[in-house]
This record gives structure tokens, sequence and C-alpha cells, in this order.
């Protein structure tokens, strides 16, 4: 029985409860085969897709990677990932605005993620819904371009606070454009104390071999 209280109906039910067990489920699926599972965010446009076919490339040789791609529509960004040589499985979230643990659980069922292999998910284009949602990932990557506020870890402090690192991208741009990168870098420790960051340029290759060396850094 719901009891009113001062106005505000106290339901005390944790409306991610199913959400954060399903994640567990897969941050379990990963460890016990050594995958190493990374969850992309941003704003549409930043450049994710590019920063991945990048890294495939660069590190395809050495390591087996598999992609899930989050959209509203299409499969544009899934064929884009298997043209540069990594399996990729789109889910399309229609009106959705992010994924979330039950998809990525229901996709696995249909992809033979390999044992020591890299798990990159790229979310839906958005810096809000995505960031309330466990996926089972061992890390959040949230992405950011120059063309973008620096005020974005101000606006958007959840993503930014629930991230372990943040790739300004797109910094070939910068001559062109009002965009301070020790701004954004201060806003956002004001949120994240912790958050690791890393300028890169996807077009250029700016950044891509630090990049992944923190991925390969990561446990295997």
């Amino acid at each position: 029985m719901v009891k009113w209280r001062n106005g505000e109906i106290p339901l005390n039910i944790d409306i991610l409860s199913e959400n954060n067990r399903l994640a567990e489920r897969n941050r379990g699926y990963f460890e016990g085969r050594q995958v190493v599972c990374l969850n992309l965010v941003s704003s549409p446009g930043s450049g994710k897709t590019t920063i991945l076919e990048k890294t495939i490339a660069s590190m395809i040789a050495r390591r087996k990677i598999f992609v899930i791609e989050g959209d509203q529509q299409t499969a544009r960004d899934a064929e884009r990932i298997e043209k540069s040589g990594a399996p990729a499985i789109q889910i399309n979230t229609g009106s959705g605005c992010h994924l979330d643990a039950n998809m990525i659980q229901l996709a696995l069922k249909k992809m033979e993620v390999t044992a020591g292999s890299v798990l990159f998910i790229e979310n839906v284009g958005n810096l809000v819904c995505p960031a309330m949602f466990d996926l089972g990932e061992e890390k959040r990557v949230v992405v950011i371009s120059v063309t973008e506020g620096d005020d974005k870890p101000l606006k958007y402090p959840y993503m930014f606070q629930s991230s372990h690192l943040c790739i300004i991208n797109k910094t070939d741009l910068l001559p062109y454009v009002d965009f301070n990168v020790e701004t954004v870098m201060a806003n956002a420790r004001q949120i994240n104390p912790t958050l690791e960051f890393l300028l890169m340029s996807a077009k250029t290759g700016e950044g891509m071999k630090q990049w992944v060396e923190w991925v390969e850094g990561l446990k295997d």
C-alpha cells in the first residue's frame, strides 16, 4: 500500500534493479571469458564510429575484436564496422535513447564472442539516458568533440561522473572553434577527479597510439 507523506509518494523501488541484475550477469560472462568490454558513450556526431574503425585497423592483427552497435534506426554503423574487419551486431532501439543490459545479453546470444577478445559497445548518441544504465562493461569511455561546448561536463554531470576515460576528439579543428581543452578538463574534474583524458583526432591519427595502448593495458 502506497502512503502519502509531505505530498510525496515514497515508492522505495529501485527502477533500475532488474537492469543492474542483468548487468552483473553480463559482467560475469565477460570476466569468465576474459573479455575486455568497453562502453563508448557520447552525443551524436562526436566520432565514435570513426574511432572504432581506426581502432580495429590498429588492433585487429593482435587481438580479436567484436562490436555491438546501438542506434535508433538503420544498420549503417554496423556495416561500417564490418567493413573494417570486426564482427558487429546492430541493436535498433526505435524511440529508445539508450542500450540496456538486457539488450546486450540478447546480442551476446547471437554473437560468438571469443575468449580473450575485446568487445566495444557503441551506445546510442545521447549524454543523458545511457549514463543511467550499467551494461556490465569493464570501463565506460565518454567521447566529446571540440565542436561541442566545453561546458558539457557541467551540463551532463552524471555521464562524466560515471566514466573512466574522456576522449576529446577532432582536435584537428581546435584552431577553428571556440573550445578550451583546459576548461573542459577542469569542469570534468569538478565532477570526477579521477577521470582520465586523451586528446585525439581520429582523422589525423593524433592520440590513436595512446588510445590503443590504454585499451591493451586493461586486464586480460
